[in-house]
């Protein structure tokens, strides 16, 4: 009798067991996912900026190859508007006095004069790979369009001709976070006229409802 009423208990006990191991052996999957997800978008923004540094020039066929198949594991492609990550190379300058006079914008005592983007920092270099929608600069991006817009090269992204740095308010980039480079609101350790690469990586992350919902993870490096 004992047996009989203790019969099918198991399945019972296994069945409700279930219900919460299935979930959780779910979300850690998608977890999991997302985490070496995002370590692979650090990386690319860690190379890409390494690369970016060192002179390598990203319109060119075949370096851009070797960027997006570096990429390729979060997605990216050498195609603009496809895949599912980007990488936006920036260069940027702080515009101080040794700028200004080297576009011939100081008046006889040296001082700045006509130099719009004195004490800011400008963009000479933006180039987008990838899916663009997926994430923009938090540098913000040259105008293109209206009365500030800034010119440049098609094929390289380089602010053409490079008086605008100077001149062009529209080439101003902004830093959405702590600038290493100012402290207490004024540049520090920086020589004129260094230009600064920054690489940034997005990616969309992995796709689980309701455990992951493809969040944009996202890494930059400066160098």
């Amino acid at each position: 009798m004992r047996r009989k009423r203790t019969s099918g208990a198991s399945i019972i006990e296994f069945t409700l067991a279930m219900l919460v191991l299935v979930p959780l052996l779910l979300g850690t999957t998608a977890i999991g996912l997302n985490m070496v997800l995002d370590l692979q978008v650090v990386q690319l923004a860690r190379d890409a900026g390494h690369m970016y540094a060192k002179g390598m020039d990203f319109s060119q066929t075949g370096n851009l190859t070797i960027l997006t198949d570096l990429g390729s594991g979060v997605g990216m492609s050498s195609t603009a508007g496809q895949g599912n990550a980007v990488v936006v190379l920036s260069s940027v300058l702080y515009v101080d006095k040794g700028v200004c006079s080297g576009f011939g914008l100081v008046d006889g005592n040296g001082n700045p004069a006509g130099c719009t983007n004195y004490q800011k920092w400008v963009f000479t270099q933006r180039l987008t790979i990838g899916n663009s929608t997926i994430h923009t600069s938090n540098l913000g991006s040259p105008v293109t369009t209206g009365g500030s817009a800034v010119t440049l090269d098609a094929t390289t992204g380089k602010v053409n001709p490079a008086s605008q740095e100077a001149t062009n308010s529209g080439d101003v980039a902004v830093f959405n976070g702590l600038n290493p480079f100012v402290v207490a609101g004024n540049l520090d350790q920086l020589p004129s006229g260094q230009v600064l690469y920054v690489a940034e990586a997005a990616a969309k992350g992995f796709v689980m409802p309701p455990y992951a919902t493809g969040a944009i993870m996202y890494s930059y490096t400066m160098f």
